[in-house]
């Protein structure tokens, strides 16, 4: 069973998100992905994330580019944490354009949002796993080992 689903708007999109799955992974939490625009299939955006917690998805993680909707639409359909990864997918300022509408979310309908692009990726896997971990010992395990590792290097 899922515990982070991930949404990306774009195929083109998960190549960048490659990152989020290998962390994830490699942290013992389990995963899927799925590709849905807001703008081009909402239907299939709502009724995903309105299913997904009957399958056990416990976080959300959204990864758009350009004006970036994904996220705060998602984050419209659940109260979930939501984490927003802004993609540079547009010519404007090499994804400032989604950093910016993803962090303008509105006063209750929070989005968590991470640095655009790779960075992001990996630090939103990070992050959704340290929400788990609140409640699954070995993931927060599994973080304070990769904490761990990191100090090492």
């Amino acid at each position: 069973m899922p515990q982070v689903g991930i949404i990306v708007g774009s195929a083109t999109d998960q190549p960048v998100m490659e990152d989020t799955l290998k962390t994830l992974t490699d942290l013992g939490v389990e995963t899927e992905l799925i590709v849905a625009s807001a703008h081009r299939n909402p239907k299939k955006v709502q009724e995903y994330v309105e299913s997904a917690p009957a399958t056990g998805v416990e976080v959300f993680i959204a990864a758009a580019g350009g004006a970036a909707a994904l996220p705060g639409v998602v984050a419209s359909h659940t109260t979930l944490p939501v984490i927003g990864v802004p993609i540079a997918s547009s010519e404007l300022g090499g994804g400032i354009d989604a950093l910016y509408s993803i962090v303008q979310m509105p006063p209750g309908i929070p989005v968590a949002t991470v640095a655009v692009g790779a960075w992001g990726a990996r630090n939103a896997a990070l992050l959704a796993a340290e929400v788990l971990g609140i409640k699954y010992a070995n993931i927060r395990d599994a973080v304070e080992q990769y904490r761990e590792r990191l100090r090492q290097r």
